[in-house]
């Protein structure tokens, strides 16, 4: 069994894990990570997502603009991947609603951050839907033809195409991300849907001023809605300066527990995404650490089982 076990005077708590985001995919097709024989940068293991408790794993295919690769492509190669690791991997299986979180294996879902990849075409958001995607981000940091982003100029909002693409992504049943979307496209995301909507890797404005982070209204509206709000480990986006720990990590968590309730809040690392990471949370084996902290800041086990696990893995349900 994968579970996050914590000692406390006589007593053994477990937690299971569900980590909203990472990037391992991308590490998979352009560096040879592998699961099982990692290389010295790599965050995703198979080994330390099990001593980590990792029940539920999102795995990201997301589209490098820098590459002189067409979008549709690149991600057509990760989630090529993405099977290939599925077939390689048995303690790894597709999340399915009747999955059982003590059975042993690690539950997978595919999603991809970058509307690019879709080239502007329903028929390919069905087809990759079909491949087994079901959430997606509309950006990455750059604007485009599907609407704005946090990190790009001009606080635009959603295209007419890009509003037509979120309807029949609630058609389709695949989860509307709105991590990396600037605030004015998140504000036309909630106004033309009435799906739950998550954002799989963002913190709390409020707590460090980023603009890929949330601002609280959103927050609430997002919790409101029976959406969850993963909080990151990019030290850009948790504290100032270069040096971030899990103290940090427990700040924007509690903040969004104080703005969007105990039901909103989860993880989504963006291990294998980043090239600093907490001095205290380096891959998925440190995953008890930052538990421990929760229940040391104040949360009951069953709130920590809810952060670190129950949200996420309640909310992916209703897509599989």
């Amino acid at each position: 069994m994968h579970i996050l076990f914590l000692e406390r005077g006589d007593e053994v708590m477990r937690f299971h894990v569900a980590d909203g985001h990472c990037d391992f995919l991308y590490g998979m097709v352009e560096r040879g990570y592998d699961l099982r024989k990692p290389k010295a940068d790599q965050a995703i293991r198979l080994r330390d997502m099990q001593e980590g408790g990792v029940a539920l794993q999102l795995f990201a295919a997301w589209t490098d603009m820098a590459l002189r690769v067409p979008p549709l492509h690149q991600c057509l190669a990760m989630i090529d991947a993405y099977e290939r690791m599925l077939d390689s991997n048995e303690e790894l299986t597709p999340l399915t609603k009747d999955f059982d979180p003590t059975c042993g294996k690690i539950a997978t879902v595919l999603t991809v951050e970058g509307g690019e990849a879709i080239e502007g075409s329903h028929a390919m958001l069905r087809t990759l839907y079909r491949l087994g995607v079901r959430a997606m981000t509309l950006t990455w940091n750059d604007n485009n033809e599907l609407g704005g982003a946090a990190l790009a100029r001009g606080n635009k909002g959603l295209t007419p195409l890009g509003c037509e693409i979120i309807d029949e992504m609630c058609d389709l049943g695949i989860a509307i991300d709105v991590s990396h979307l600037s605030d004015h496209a998140i504000d036309d995301v909630l106004e033309r849907c009435d799906a739950p909507v998550f954002a799989s890797h963002s913190n709390a404005r409020a707590v460090y001023a980023s603009p890929r982070s949330l601002a609280d209204d959103h927050i609430r509206e997002i919790s409101r809605r029976g959406g969850t709000v993963g909080v990151n480990f990019y030290y850009k986006q948790l504290c100032k300066g270069h040096t971030a720990a899990i103290s940090n990590i427990v700040s924007h968590i509690q903040h969004i527990i104080d703005v969007g309730g105990i039901d909103c809040c989860a993880i989504g690392s963006d291990f294998d995404g980043m090239g600093r990471y907490p001095v205290d949370l380096r891959t998925s084996r440190d995953f008890p650490t930052l538990a421990d902290a929760l229940l040391e800041s104040g949360l009951s086990e069953s709130e920590v089982e809810k952060v670190m696990f129950q949200n996420l893995y309640g909310y992916m349900l209703q897509f599989v």
